[in-house]
Protein backbone atom coordinates (compact mmCIF):
# COMPACT_ATOMS: atom_id res chain seq x y z
CA UNK A 1 0.00 0.00 0.00
CA UNK A 2 1.41 3.27 -0.92
CA UNK A 3 1.66 5.67 1.96
CA UNK A 4 0.36 9.42 1.27
CA UNK A 5 3.52 12.42 1.80
CA UNK A 6 3.13 14.97 4.58
CA UNK A 7 2.07 17.31 2.51
CA UNK A 8 -0.11 16.22 -0.31
CA UNK A 9 -3.43 17.18 2.25
CA UNK A 10 -1.93 20.56 2.09
CA UNK A 11 -1.38 20.56 -1.46
CA UNK A 12 -4.84 19.15 -2.48
CA UNK A 13 -6.63 21.29 -0.12
CA UNK A 14 -4.53 24.65 -1.61
CA UNK A 15 -5.58 23.60 -5.04
CA UNK A 16 -9.01 23.27 -3.79
CA UNK A 17 -9.13 26.62 -2.47
CA UNK A 18 -7.54 28.13 -5.60
CA UNK A 19 -10.31 26.51 -8.20
CA UNK A 20 -13.23 27.31 -5.95
CA UNK A 21 -13.43 30.90 -7.28
CA UNK A 22 -12.92 29.62 -11.12
CA UNK A 23 -15.64 27.13 -9.96
CA UNK A 24 -18.09 30.29 -8.95
CA UNK A 25 -16.20 32.34 -12.17
CA UNK A 26 -19.63 31.50 -14.69
CA UNK A 27 -22.65 31.75 -12.09
CA UNK A 28 -23.12 35.31 -11.86
CA UNK A 29 -24.22 36.19 -15.16
CA UNK A 30 -25.85 38.84 -14.53
CA UNK A 31 -29.93 39.74 -13.70
CA UNK A 32 -31.67 36.89 -15.02
CA UNK A 33 -33.90 39.26 -17.16
CA UNK A 34 -33.12 41.50 -19.71
CA UNK A 35 -35.15 43.96 -21.52
CA UNK A 36 -34.55 46.76 -24.07
CA UNK A 37 -37.47 49.11 -24.87
CA UNK A 38 -36.74 51.24 -27.97
CA UNK A 39 -38.44 54.83 -28.13
CA UNK A 40 -38.08 56.33 -31.38
CA UNK A 41 -41.38 59.07 -30.98
CA UNK A 42 -41.45 62.11 -29.96
CA UNK A 43 -45.18 61.28 -28.94
CA UNK A 44 -45.33 62.11 -24.54
CA UNK A 45 -47.86 59.14 -24.23
CA UNK A 46 -45.59 56.84 -25.95
CA UNK A 47 -42.61 58.21 -24.13
CA UNK A 48 -44.74 57.70 -20.51
CA UNK A 49 -45.74 54.42 -21.60
CA UNK A 50 -41.93 53.00 -22.04
CA UNK A 51 -41.19 54.57 -19.02
CA UNK A 52 -43.77 52.96 -17.18
CA UNK A 53 -42.85 49.78 -18.96
CA UNK A 54 -39.51 50.25 -17.45
CA UNK A 55 -41.12 51.03 -13.73
CA UNK A 56 -43.13 47.90 -13.94
CA UNK A 57 -40.81 45.96 -14.97
CA UNK A 58 -38.49 46.25 -11.72
CA UNK A 59 -41.34 46.82 -9.46
CA UNK A 60 -42.51 43.51 -10.61
CA UNK A 61 -38.84 41.25 -10.53
CA UNK A 62 -36.83 43.33 -8.15
CA UNK A 63 -34.31 45.89 -9.17
CA UNK A 64 -31.35 43.26 -9.16
CA UNK A 65 -33.42 40.74 -10.97
CA UNK A 66 -33.72 42.63 -13.95
CA UNK A 67 -31.41 44.75 -16.24
CA UNK A 68 -33.29 47.72 -18.67
CA UNK A 69 -32.43 49.53 -21.13
CA UNK A 70 -33.92 52.38 -22.93
CA UNK A 71 -32.64 53.04 -26.36
CA UNK A 72 -34.05 56.16 -27.69
CA UNK A 73 -33.37 57.51 -31.85
CA UNK A 74 -34.85 59.69 -33.92
CA UNK A 75 -37.50 61.57 -32.72
CA UNK A 76 -37.54 59.81 -29.94
CA UNK A 77 -34.25 61.24 -28.46
CA UNK A 78 -36.59 64.04 -27.08
CA UNK A 79 -37.30 62.08 -24.04
CA UNK A 80 -33.61 62.31 -22.83
CA UNK A 81 -32.59 66.06 -23.81
CA UNK A 82 -32.93 68.55 -21.38
CA UNK A 83 -36.06 70.16 -22.78
CA UNK A 84 -37.90 66.67 -21.75
CA UNK A 85 -40.90 67.16 -20.25
CA UNK A 86 -40.24 63.44 -18.38
CA UNK A 87 -36.50 64.79 -17.74
CA UNK A 88 -36.52 64.27 -14.09
CA UNK A 89 -38.41 61.51 -14.27
CA UNK A 90 -35.51 59.97 -16.60
CA UNK A 91 -32.82 61.11 -14.28
CA UNK A 92 -34.21 59.48 -11.06
CA UNK A 93 -34.55 56.47 -13.44
CA UNK A 94 -31.42 56.28 -14.11
CA UNK A 95 -30.14 56.39 -10.49
CA UNK A 96 -32.07 53.37 -10.32
CA UNK A 97 -30.44 50.84 -12.57
CA UNK A 98 -32.51 51.42 -15.80
CA UNK A 99 -29.96 52.41 -18.89
CA UNK A 100 -30.89 55.38 -21.20
CA UNK A 101 -28.75 55.47 -24.29
CA UNK A 102 -29.25 58.32 -26.48
CA UNK A 103 -28.36 57.40 -30.72
CA UNK A 104 -25.19 59.58 -31.59
CA UNK A 105 -25.63 59.53 -35.18
CA UNK A 106 -29.71 61.44 -34.06
CA UNK A 107 -27.31 63.39 -31.88
CA UNK A 108 -24.85 64.43 -35.26
CA UNK A 109 -28.40 65.04 -37.29
CA UNK A 110 -29.41 67.41 -34.76
CA UNK A 111 -26.30 69.14 -34.69
CA UNK A 112 -26.04 69.51 -38.61
CA UNK A 113 -29.20 70.88 -38.68
CA UNK A 114 -29.11 73.84 -35.57
CA UNK A 115 -25.84 73.99 -35.40
CA UNK A 116 -25.25 72.12 -31.94
CA UNK A 117 -25.86 69.09 -30.40
CA UNK A 118 -28.74 68.38 -27.57
CA UNK A 119 -28.03 68.61 -24.15
CA UNK A 120 -28.91 65.19 -22.92
CA UNK A 121 -30.09 64.75 -19.18
CA UNK A 122 -27.79 63.31 -16.40
CA UNK A 123 -27.49 59.81 -16.47
CA UNK A 124 -28.09 59.00 -20.49
CA UNK A 125 -24.80 57.53 -22.56
CA UNK A 126 -24.41 58.12 -26.15
CA UNK A 127 -24.15 55.08 -28.27
CA UNK A 128 -22.85 54.94 -31.76
CA UNK A 129 -26.41 53.93 -33.51
CA UNK A 130 -29.71 53.32 -31.85
CA UNK A 131 -30.73 50.43 -33.84
CA UNK A 132 -26.90 49.20 -33.46
CA UNK A 133 -27.79 48.92 -29.71
CA UNK A 134 -31.08 47.31 -30.03
CA UNK A 135 -29.38 45.20 -32.38
CA UNK A 136 -26.34 43.90 -30.06
CA UNK A 137 -28.83 43.77 -27.21
CA UNK A 138 -31.10 41.59 -28.73
CA UNK A 139 -27.93 39.03 -29.46
CA UNK A 140 -27.40 39.07 -25.85
CA UNK A 141 -30.29 37.97 -24.95
CA UNK A 142 -32.69 41.01 -24.35
CA UNK A 143 -36.13 40.97 -25.18
CA UNK A 144 -37.54 43.68 -26.91
CA UNK A 145 -40.07 46.09 -26.68
CA UNK A 146 -41.65 49.36 -28.52
CA UNK A 147 -44.43 50.36 -26.62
Amino acid sequence: MKTMRPYTPFLLLLSLLLAAPLAFAGSDDGPKHKIVIQVSSDDARTQKIALNNAVNLQKALGQDNVAIEIVAYGPGLSLLTSKSRQGKRVESLAMQDITFSACGNTMKKVARKTGKEPQLLEGVRVVQAGVLRIMELQEQGYAYVRP
